[in-house]
């Protein structure tokens, strides 16, 4: 429980080293990568996963440890998780409960994943179309981090990460979060990208190993998510066509608890505009697809409320956010 292992490498003997010890493993895997999993781990048994919002579900879980019961899987298995943050989300909850938990490791496949999601042993899904309403905590033996597998990652897909990235900067560190805005807004060089990936897994993990239960000081890392949820959840519910994925939703969210901040005189008046400049010329979305006031239901069903209140990330400035019951 206390410790976190991540490595970032694009070395497939360093991703051998990590699983030698382990003589049991099953890996389930998000389709979209399974040329890359069937070159890389042929000889387990793997169990392919549809990623999307709507399979991460209860039934998805229940039919993963259905699937781990045939291939005999026992306490001592090993869960593979290889995919976005659906997949972890998903495969990562089934091994919490298989046999009353069983290990898991993580090989995040998307850039939201390798900086966010797959990092910190939050597992769960959806219910109701309320995001990760059931799930559990739990570490990951290790996340091995690989940036040589967003090389065929759809443009849109890299920007949704960007915005997690972001808001990772933006909780902790001003000139990474500058620095980031300059990489993305220009050539975008592997190196540049690959260093950013790893300042913003070390700051997650810094921030997760003070409060590994998400009970206090790790919330803030929540910043902009209850918008964004908030989105979510209104454009499945309503059917939105052309809907935000998970980090053009985070995007929107950051800029709205900037503007809240801002409205409740925390923030000095331009913030929101300067995140909205930002996060337009990264490539990523900055308005809000409905009133407002549509998002009310579903920010009082985010799983951070509280006694009628949710516990809301304000910012005062970038490199500071706090917690507050609204």
């Amino acid at each position: 429980m206390d410790k976190i292992k991540i490595k970032v490498s694009s070395s497939s003997a360093s991703l051998k080293l990590l699983l030698f010890k382990y003589k049991s493993i099953f890996v389930i895997y998000d389709r979209n990568v399974e040329e890359y999993v069937n070159k890389t781990f042929g000889k387990y048994p793997k169990l392919s996963f549809i990623a999307s919002e709507e399979n991460k579900t209860m039934d998805s879980v229940l039919s993963i440890c259905q699937w781990l019961m045939e291939q005999n899987a026992d306490r001592n298995a090993l869960i593979l998780a290889v995919g976005g943050g659906t997949t972890t989300d998903t495969a990562g909850f089934a091994a919490s409960i298989y046999k009353r938990g069983v290990r898991y490791a993580n090989i995040p496949t998307t850039l939201l994943a390798q900086v966010d999601a797959a990092i910190g042993g939050k597992n769960g899904v959806n219910l109701d179309s309320y995001k990760n309403i059931l799930g559990t905590i739990r570490q990951p033996e290790f996340t091995f981090i690989n940036p040589k597998l967003l090389e065929t990652l759809p443009p849109r897909e890299f920007n949704s990460g960007i915005a997690e990235m972001l808001k990772t900067f933006i909780i902790k560190d001003e000139s990474l979060y500058e620095r980031a805005v300059t990489v993305f807004t220009g050539e975008r060089k592997k190196e540049d990208v690959q260093s950013l990936i790893e300042s913003a897994a070390k700051i997650k993990a810094s921030i997760v190993k003070k409060d590994f239960l998400d009970k206090d000081k790790r919330r803030v890392l929540n910043f902009g998510h209850s918008y964004a949820h908030a989105i979510e959840w209104f454009q499945h519910s309503h059917g939105v066509a052309s809907a935000f994925n998970h980090g053009e939703a985070v995007a929107i969210g950051m800029i709205q608890a900037a503007r809240k901040s801002e409205e409740l005189g925390y923030a000095s008046s331009g913030l929101a505009d300067r995140f909205a400049k930002d996060f337009a010329a990264c490539g990523l979305p900055t308005n809000v697809p409905c009133a407002l006031e549509d998002l009310d239901k579903a920010i009082k069903q985010d799983k951070k409320a509280e006694g009628g209140k949710v516990n809301f990330v304000l910012i005062e400035r970038i490199g500071k956010v706090f917690i507050k019951k609204i």
